[in-house]
This record gives structure tokens, C-alpha cells and sequence, in this order.
């Protein structure tokens, strides 16, 4: 039946597709009445809270023919989800399908245009992931930060001291980055070279513990120098960058 369906396709073009795919849902039929009928659907490789909405998607339902369902568009379907990254559709008979999928690792919870959305490491929106759910997940603020995201955050996770603090990376200007800290502190980095900034930020606490004793406001937009303000409203003091 199959060579026969092939023959008329190749020989009628559009038609013989259809006709292929008429083939197909009649043995589907057939055989599902000798029960190869659709009974369990198993998602691989996605969270409790992407499984749902991949299910949806998948538009399968229980009893559907086995051997009817078209596998490259159930997975056209799932990979239209937004947590999903590829997805692979798998058929085990007589009465399973199996959907294992790489899931987006979500990065950020990003705020911008009064609205809050979680994004992926490219930057991209999930749209089906609900931000009151990602507390966990640092906060970046501003238009065009998730375009940038996946540089600067790498970079403050290597440094608990400073992660454990922070409250939000706003983007400034399109240009560059301010952290601002739980206790209403201020660092402002500069728009290149961000982890040589850092590390002057480590050196500056190291010598003085000054993420433990707060501040107003430390400027490192220039390289040369580091600027802190600090919290008692006092001028602002110089600190050479390499302690001299």
C-alpha cells in the first residue's frame, strides 16, 4: 500500500498528496479499531510548568489513531511553544507518543515598558512563563536589556558577594549598565570593559568591606579611577583604581 500511495503521488502531484494523506488516515482508522489507539502522551526534557502548554499545543487526543498522527507537525506545533528550544516527536506503538524537548533555560526577568516578561539566554520572551513565578531570577530593567543580558550576568554571578545584593541591572542610555543594590545602593559601570569594573569593585571591597558598610553611590565609568559617594551625604572621595 505504501509503494502504491508513493507511485500515485509522484504521478499526480498535489492530488496524489491528498489522496496519500486520505491512505493514511484510513489505515490510521483501521488499525486503531484493531487498538492502536492513542492512550498515554509522555513529555521529556520540560519543567512542570512548560509540560502544560506543550501538551496543548501537541492538539493530540486520547483514542486518535496512532499510525494517523502526522509527526512532523505535532512537532511544528510543540516547537511553537515559547519554552521550547527543539522538540523530537517519537511514536511507540501500540498507544504512546512521546514528546522530548529541550527547554529554553530561562534567564532573566526583564521590565521594560511598564510590562514584566521572562526571557531566554538569547534574549528572547517566553511568553507563556508568568514573571510572579521567577522571583528567583535576577531582574534586568530597561528597553533593549535583554539584548545584553546573557554578557553582564555570567559576570556578577562569579561574584556572590555582589550577587547576593542586587536587586536589579538597569540599562542606561542603551549603553551601559547601573546595579542597584537591596539596601538602595548605586554602582554605576561603564558602556565597555564592564568586568574590569567589577573586579575594581571586588578590590575596593576587599580592602574596605564596603558592600557590608553601604554607600550612596560608587561610580566606575572611568577606568582610572573609582568614585564613592558615600551613604552620610559627605562629598564625594577618589580612590585610585590599583590602591596606589
Amino acid at each position: 500500500m505504501l509503494a502504491l500511495t508513493m507511485g500515485v503521488t509522484l504521478a499526480t502531484g498535489g492530488r496524489g498528496q491528498a489522496l496519500h494523506t486520505t491512505i493514511n488516515e484510513a489505515v490510521g482508522s483501521e488499525f486503531a479499531s484493531l487498538g492502536f489507539k492513542l492512550k498515554a502522551v509522555h513529555v521529556q526534557g520540560a519543567s512542570a510548568m512548560a509540560t502544560a502548554d506543550i501538551l496543548k499545543a501537541a492538539g493530540v487526543y486520547k483514542d486518535q489513531p496512532v499510525l494517523g498522527l502526522n509527526l512532523e507537525e505535532v512537532r511544528k506545533r510543540v516547537e511553537a511553544v515559547g519554552w521550547v528550544k527543539e522538540a523530537r516527536v517519537v511514536r511507540l506503538l501500540p498507544d504512546t507518543l512521546v514528546l522530548a524537548v529541550v527547554e529554553r533555560r530561562q534567564l532573566a526577568v526583564w521590565q521594560s515598558g511598564g510590562k514584566s516578561r521572562v526571557i531566554d539566554e538569547t534574549g528572547r520572551v517566553i511568553p507563556e512563563a508568568d514573571p510572579r513565578q521567577f522571583a528567583n531570577l535576577p531582574l534586568i530593567v530597561g528597553a533593549g536589556a535583554n539584548d545584553f543580558a546573557a554578557a553582564i550576568l555570567p559576570e556578577i554571578a562569579s561574584r556572590p558577594r555582589l550577587a547576593e545584593r542586587l536587586e536589579a541591572l538597569v540599562r542606561v542610555d542603551g549603553r551601559r549598565w547601573d546595579l542597584r543594590l537591596k539596601d538602595g545602593s548605586l554602582v554605576q559601570l561603564p558602556a565597555v570593559d564592564e568586568g574590569a569594573a567589577l573586579i575594581q569593585l571586588e578590590q575596593l571591597d576587599q580592602r574596605s568591606r564596603i558592600l557590608e558598610l553601604g554607600f550612596e553611590r560608587i561610580d566606575l565609568r572611568d577606568p582610572t579611577t573609582v568614585a564613592v559617594r558615600p551613604r552620610d551625604g559627605a562629598l564625594p572621595g577618589q580612590l585610585v583604581a590599583n590602591g596606589a
